[in-house]
């Protein structure tokens, strides 16, 4: 069972993380194909920058950036304190994982509940960004996909730590 979890959990995480680098090449080259645009303008050839480019990269980098996270908290790549971790034995430290990785839950249920009630009041309102006029809610929808695969693998890592607590062992470095 946790053999089949973790490659869920894996599999969730790298797709998500090539996603998230999909988009981000994406946005780079749109923005390039922009500025090009740009230069061109007075050359009055009928090319010009991409309209609401910015808006398009507000939207693009946050996905991306909610598409990273799932990666990020299956490789422990977290920022973390470890000052006082040498000092500490080795079911202590097991422990702080634990304590961690629930923290991590915690905080990844509660940004993805946020993101929901966000994209229903910007859907219920149709609000659309200032430039492009492309509708809000899409650009919340973007994020909440990586934002519940986040709370999804952040779930597992804390089924891995206390797997970790009640065998005895130490994570290490992920796999």
């Amino acid at each position: 069972m946790y053999s089949a979890l973790s490659m869920i959990a894996r599999a969730l995480a790298q797709g998500m993380a090539l996603t998230g680098g999909i988009i981000l090449l994406l946005v780079v080259g749109m923005t390039f194909v922009s500025i090009i645009g740009r230069v061109l303008v007075p050359l009055d050839i009928g090319l010009g920058p991409i309209r609401g480019i910015y808006d398009i990269t507000e939207i693009g980098i946050a996905a991306a950036i909610f598409a990273f996270l799932p990666w990020c908290q299956l490789q422990r790549g977290h920022a973390t304190v470890d000052l006082f971790k040498p000092a500490f034995p080795n079911v202590m430290n097991r422990v702080i994982d634990v304590i961690m990785d629930a923290g991590m839950l915690t905080a990844a249920a509660l940004i993805a509940w946020r993101l929901f009630l966000g994209m229903q009041d910007k859907l219920r309102y149709g609000e659309t960004t200032l430039i492009a006029q492309l509708p809000v809610w899409q650009g919340y929808a973007a994020a909440l996909v990586g934002a519940v695969v986040f709370a999804l693998v952040a779930a597992f890592c804390v089924i891995r730590s206390l797997r970790a607590l009640a065998r005895s062992e130490s994570l290490g470095e992920p796999q």
